[in-house]
């Protein structure tokens, strides 16, 4: 009888696998089953009710106000996304003119539209110029692409990782829409233009992995993908190791096997400080070795195991119950701002009452005569009470490093069918590493990655290699977002011949947009990040509202080609 039963809540687990819920969210329990359930909880402290201010006593309470709502029907937009106006003419009797007419005031209603396709097309035309009657004819060069013979934007390939990284909108579906837009495009050529960005994206990946590795709390984990061919039918299974940092940056390493040779490559001598992972081995392991590493496991996990058990008891539920007045603790402690002896002092006050609760709950339910040694809320307990000494002392949320896992990992590598799929081993692994790490980070860091990609990638090619953090998205939030570099495609480059045009006049100060030309002397003066050469006669888009031409000539005088007057 126990065998089947413990078959039976198995068959249950399969089940809903298949077929059920996939959230871990905690589902609201009857009001009455649920006092029932906390009726030991009600002498353990709580963070005090916070007063509320916006309704005066004795008043009902005003209904909320959406934010950036803009009109009666309730579409919320900012400032960036371009409105057009459509002047709709009002119905007049016969024999009456506007002209006739007083126009009192307009009522505006905004509706959201879309165009079919976003895709332009960008003509330079280069003029061929004589400065003189016997001079030679002098042919303007046009603006260099990002890579050597490429035919996209920057503005494009930006679209396009955005669109497959933070989308999840695979290639083969770019190439189709690209297709029903009229254009005519290879997906090998999507392909390339993807690894080439991530190879010239890989020094910033790996300056935001060791800022990463220098946190004092460090959460890691490994999540399984598909990764090459293992034979007919069957694909190879690899893995990625993300790492969550403090300051809200994520990198995603890869490895072709879960072995522990990949967390010492990782991690190595560099890292001194709390490592926060689930119940692998391998990192408590690596943790013995190290004296300054202490191993911590997080509390998700010992909550996954007690939420797979719904159904088979009811002190299940008391259990959630309780992990969740723990997480509610440090919720507000969070919301509060609460930072240092502040923090220490409310986990101190709040939590800790609570954590001893637990474990002495914990410890009740192992003692139980009626639970079998197979059951599975006895094994839930038993999971939790062997790592009740590593689970002390660290953040209860601690599951960003797989929440922020690339989604799909395995879907993300496979964007161009199975007979390409030979192909995606260890290279287009850790290209969806590298371009994954730093997108996640954008979002985390409230950056739009879009913008950040448009401006890093025509950025790296002039900034020194030495400083390659500067271009992480932590910090290319402070630096460089409030002027980033934009793309022709935004009409803010002033090229030198539209200039002359519009003034006609030489001008001998720097100006926004001049072409700049590259030699290797100059390269390895600089230090560039980029190691491949630079291409000729790029154009780099410094805005003109947030930056005066001479400070753009400043920045990139070293690689900028100033016209004067010629002699």
């Amino acid at each position: 009888m126990a065998e089947n039963a413990s078959l039976q809540r198995q068959l249950d687990w399969f089940n809903r696998q298949l077929f059920g819920r996939k959230s871990e969210r905690l589902l609201e329990i009857d009001p009455a089953v649920q006092q029932s359930l906390l009726s030991s909880m009600e002498d353990l402290p709580a963070p005090p009710p916070e007063p509320d201010e916006e309704a005066p006593p004795g008043k009902k309470p005003r209904r909320k106000a959406r934010q950036n709502t803009v009109n009666d029907t309730g579409l919320r937009f900012d400032e960036a996304v371009p409105v057009k106006v459509i002047e709709v003419a009002p119905d007049l009797p016969d024999g009456v003119s506007l002209d006739d007419v007083e126009v009192i005031t307009t009522r505006s209603t905004f509706r959201l539209a879309q165009r079919r396709a976003s895709y332009q097309i960008l003509e330079y035309r280069c003029p061929v110029i004589k400065v003189s009657a016997d001079a030679v004819p002098q042919t303007t060069p046009a603006p260099a692409t990002l890579f050597d013979g490429s035919l996209a934007d920057v503005s494009f390939i930006a679209g396009m990782l955005v669109d497959k990284f933070c989308y999840h909108l695979p290639l083969y579906r770019q190439h189709q829409r690209l297709l029903q837009a009229g254009i005519q495009l290879s997906r090998t050529t999507l392909t390339q233009q993807v690894a080439r960005a991530a190879a010239l994206l890989s020094p910033i990946h790996l300056a935001q992995l060791e800022h990463v590795l220098q946190s004092q709390v460090l959460a890691m984990d490994e999540t399984p993908i598909k990764a090459g061919r293992k034979g007919k039918g069957k694909m190879k299974e690899a893995w990625f190791w993300p790492l969550y940092g403090d300051h809200d940056e994520i990198s995603f390493t890869f490895s072709p096997s879960r072995a522990k040779a990949h967390i010492d490559q990782v991690l190595g001598k560099h890292f001194e400080g709390v490592l926060l992972t689930d119940g692998n081995a391998s990192y408590a392991c690596y943790a013995e070795k190290r004296p300054g590493v202490t191993h911590a496991e997080c509390w998700a996990h010992a909550r996954r195991h007690f939420e797979k058990t719904l159904g088979s008891d009811e002190a299940v539920e008391e259990a959630l119950l309780r992990i969740a007045g723990i997480y509610e603790i440090e919720t507000w402690i969070r919301e509060k701002g609460r930072e240092g002896p502040d923090k220490l002092k409310a986990r101190t006050e709040y939590s800790e009452p609570r954590v001893s609760a637990f474990w002495q709950w914990c410890d009740q339910q192992h003692h139980r005569d009626d639970l079998e040694p197979r059951h599975q809320l006895r094994q839930a307990v038993e999971y939790a009470l062997k790592r009740q000494r590593s689970m002390g002392g660290v953040p209860v949320r601690s599951r960003r490093a797989d929440r922020h896992q690339p989604p799909g990992a395995g879907a993300a590598l496979h964007s161009h069918g199975k007979k390409l799929a030979v192909l995606l081993e260890r290279g287009r692994a850790e290209h969806v590493g590298i371009l994954q790490s730093l997108l996640t980070t954008c979002r985390l860091q409230g950056v739009d990655p879009y913008t950040y990609l448009v401006d890093v990638l025509q950025r790296i090619a002039l900034h020194p290699a030495s400083r390659a953090e500067d271009l992480t998205p932590r910090c290319w939030k402070a630096l460089f977002a409030d002027s980033p570099l934009r793309s022709d495609i935004e009409g803010q480059v002033q090229t030198f011949w539209n200039d002359r045009l519009l003034s006609r006049r030489w001008s001998a100060r720097p100006r926004i947009g001049t072409s700049c030309r590259h030699s290797a002397t100059s390269r390895e003066s600089t230090g560039c990040i980029s190691s491949s050469r630079p291409p000729a006669g790029r154009v780099y888009a410094f805005p003109e509202s947030s930056i005066c031409p001479l400070t753009a000539g400043l920045m990139a005088a070293d690689a900028r080609t100033l016209h004067s007057r010629p002699s």
